[in-house]
């Protein structure tokens, strides 16, 4: 499954291989936006808000195949 990762500010230095900030990542299965995160090694505490499909979640989201989630740093980033 397929699920776009749309990273803002600060965060964007999780995909080298993307100025727009935007990556497309292949899971085998179901995953949790805190699994997620640990796999884009992106430390928790650098993202303020996480957005699915434009609804506000928590890292404990369960993602589905074709989510778009977007992640926000901190302020204090």
């Amino acid at each position: 499954m397929v699920i776009e990762v749309r990273l803002f500010a600060e965060l964007k230095k999780y995909a080298p291989s993307s100025t727009s900030g935007v990556l497309a990542v292949d899971v085998s299965e179901s995953i949790l936006v805190k699994e997620l995160l640990e796999e884009l090694e992106i430390l928790e505490s650098e993202v303020g808000s996480i957005k699915v499909n434009g609804h506000a979640c928590d890292v404990r989201y369960a993602l589905d195949d074709g989510d778009r989630i977007d992640l926000l740093p901190t302020k204090n980033n």
